[in-house]
């Protein structure tokens, strides 16, 4: 039996776009292909006359119903799986999917959890603070100048969701992940707790935290999976509160 992707489970988040030909441009795209969820954080412009101007037709229906929030982290709440699209490369931006195999990769877990494929802004795109929210980081291959207009970026992706199947018997359907929220918040809690304990640079935390969230994301959690871990983290933090409460006694 052939798997396909599950449309309706996915988003397109645009992170600080500037141009609102572009936005109308993108629903445009996301219309052509199926999908329907469009998410802009703190845009720059949002003319709806300018808007329009390049969705025409039903593709205004994207714009009608989409989604608009001051700050990413807020945006991201409600996903199970965050996927960051980036032209630039490097050791701080490992592991970069291509669509076709990305959108392939999506195809059990799209079934039962949503999925938002960011992209930053015009003229810089995605930072290093914005991508790791994200699970994986996905690139399209250009050949000496990387750098794709907004729209044409999402409907290659988008392009690439809307054809990926999958006629392998393993593509069984992913349970539901543990979603953004929970995620956040077991990274401010093991931010915490590993700052407490000295694990942490205290000059550079999110450094360090940022390998722990490549290496978490490798497997993505399930909920009960998340609770593990902070479960983990209140008893290192009552043990840690011990040892200061004895250490004060000693003085």
């Amino acid at each position: 039996m052939t798997s396909k992707i599950a449309l309706e489970n996915m988003a397109i988040v645009l992170v600080q776009p500037q141009i609102p030909e572009n936005i109308g441009a993108v629903a445009r795209a996301m219309r052509n292909m199926g999908l329907h969820r469009l998410v802009l954080v703190d845009p720059k412009n949002c003319d709806t006359d300018r808007m329009n101007k390049t969705a025409t037709g039903s593709s205004t229906k994207v714009l009608d119903g989409m989604d608009i929030y001051k700050n990413l982290r807020e945006a991201l709440v409600p996903f199970q799986y965050l996927v960051g699209t980036t032209a630039r490369i490097g050791a701080s931006r490992p592991a970069l999917a291509r669509p076709g195999s990305l959108a392939r990769k999506l195809i059990p877990i799209s079934q039962n959890n949503l999925v938002a494929i960011l992209f930053g802004p015009e003229d810089r795109g995605l930072s290093n603070d914005q991508l790791r929210f994200c699970h994986t980081i996905a690139t399209v291959p250009t050949a000496s100048f990387s750098s794709l207009n907004l729209a044409q970026a999402v409907m290659i992706f988008c392009y690439e969701l809307f054809l990926a199947t999958d006629k392998t018997p393993q593509s069984t359907p992913i349970p539901r992940l543990a979603n953004s929220f929970e995620l956040e918040g077991m990274y401010d809690h093991l931010r915490e707790m590993l700052s407490k304990i000295g694990f942490l640079d205290p000059q550079n935390p999110e450094h360090w935290l940022l390998n722990i969230r490549r290496f978490l994301s490798r497997t993505p959690l399930r909920a009960r999976e998340v609770r593990i871990i902070r479960g983990i983290c209140r008893q290192m933090d009552w043990y840690a509160s011990q040892f200061e409460l004895g250490q004060k006694k000693n003085k």
